[in-house]
């Protein structure tokens, strides 16, 4: 049982890492679509985007730092 628990906790983190980083190109792909349509409200959120995923990333570094310590 403790196994499918480890398993599971596993793949939850790739999970939000992987959504961090979607988020992150998501970000980028609509900040350029703004610049190339000279449409200023899609690049400020592509940018908004961006900013938001590296966000996650650290969040998620942390945590993952903080349950480590707690484990070790």
């Amino acid at each position: 049982m403790t196994e499918n628990e480890g398993e599971d906790e596993k793949k939850s983190n790739v999970k939000d890492r992987i959504s961090g980083l979607g988020q992150k190109i998501i970000g980028e792909i609509e900040s350029l679509a703004g610049v190339v349509n000279a449409d200023p409200l899609a690049q400020a959120e592509g940018e908004f985007n961006v900013e938001v995923g590296t966000m996650r990333d650290n969040i998620e570094e942390q945590l993952q730092e903080g349950a480590e310590k707690s484990d070790g």
